[in-house]
């Protein structure tokens, strides 16, 4: 599982272009001695420093919790780590994701066990309190799967290859999770995890 599982981590980045055949968009202009130089706007170069920042930022994230696993020795010890265990629970999947928010995706683990459904983000992230004085945490959500309501599959309407999984909680809160690896394992898993867990209290 270690093996497969780093394997999915570190080539879950995939970038594609926006123009047919690999091509990119140039437009040029001559200069005063006749030589075509490509043109580039100040917001188009602050748009592309932009994605670039974000690219080398998750690239970063997940190395170094690629790094991690490797250190702790293998993903069902980092999962022991990061939430508290009850006896007897095990991991049965986890999934590189992202957990949309109000602030926009963001990239972390899914860990689904036979107790709880678990994210945990890759890199920190950052807060302000209100004196002004900025933090730095990780994103951690971790749900019991008695709390959970349903389960729906969804997908984007105008991108169907876009699919997300709506987790329902029985106190009215939804997490939307996206950008699967695998997206029908993942929901294979989530889905049977927490059949077994409703049929255990009946």
């Amino acid at each position: 599982m270690k093996t497969s599982f780093l394997h999915e981590l570190l080539n879950g980045i995939s970038i594609s272009s926006t123009y047919p055949n690999g091509k990119s968009s140039k437009r040029f202009l001559p200069d005063s001695s006749g030589i075509y130089r490509k043109s580039i706007t100040k917001s188009k170069q602050g748009k592309l420093n932009s994605v670039m920042t974000k690219i080398t930022n998750t690239v970063k994230g997940k190395l170094r919790l690629g790094a991690r696993i490797l250190q702790v020795g293998g993903v069902e010890k980092v999962f022991m780590q990061l939430f508290s265990v009850k006896d007897g629970e095990k991991l049965l999947k986890a999934s590189q994701c992202y957990l949309y928010t109000t602030s926009g995706p963001i990239a972390g683990l899914l860990f689904i066990s036979t107790h709880k459904v678990a994210f945990y983000s890759e890199r920190s992230i950052k807060i302000s309190s209100p004196k002004g004085e900025l933090s730095r945490f990780h994103y951690k959500v971790s749900i019991p799967h008695e709390k959970i309501q349903h389960v729906n599959q969804t997908q984007n309407v105008k991108k169907p290859s876009e699919k997300y999984i709506e987790m329902v909680t029985v106190d009215g809160f939804d997490f939307w999770f996206m950008g699967f690896f695998n997206y029908k394992k993942a929901l294979r898993y989530l889905q049977h995890a927490i059949s077994l867990a409703q049929r255990e209290n009946l």
